[in-house]
């Protein structure tokens, strides 16, 4: 596949309105370590790193692309961090609100949900151990 510097080099990346990009990229930077990339005007949108292979759009809210609304979740961004807990508590404290607790759950992962500022979503969650999908109810269709 080409590579191109103006693009993040991923395959898959998020788009999110926010009504203001610039709060967004350093709310996004404090509370989940988010670099900021490739800047498009002070106000249209940035491109944003995390980790060493995710990348998020943050985009000027206008026309239909909304933020979401109260009552109103259209997505769910999972970030995988190296301590869930130290991310969820620095989230928390630069204004996130908790949606659901953190929970280690029976699959290996511990992770919570917090809503952002603009009210989306993210789900942060961190590996406990390494277990096989039938242990807890899954079945594995193709090893990643």
């Amino acid at each position: 596949m080409l590579t191109n510097r103006s693009a993040p080099p991923v395959t898959v990346t998020p788009v999110l309105p926010y009504p203001d990009v610039r709060a967004a990229v350093a709310w996004l930077g404090d509370a989940f370590g988010f670099e900021e990339r490739v800047r498009v005007g002070e106000a249209h949108r940035a491109q944003l790193r995390v980790g060493d292979d995710a990348a998020v759009i943050v985009a000027e809210a206008g026309g239909e692309k909304q933020p979401p609304t109260a009552g109103s979740v259209p997505h769910i961004l999972k970030v995988r961090v190296p301590d869930v807990d130290a991310a969820f508590a620095k989230a928390c404290a630069g204004g996130a609100t908790v949606v659901e607790e953190l929970t280690t759950w029976e699959y290996g992962e511990r992770s919570g949900v917090v809503r952002d500022p603009a009210g989306h979503h993210w789900e942060l969650t961190q590996t406990i151990r390494d277990v096989e999908p039938e242990e807890w109810g899954g079945v594995t269709v193709a090893p990643w």
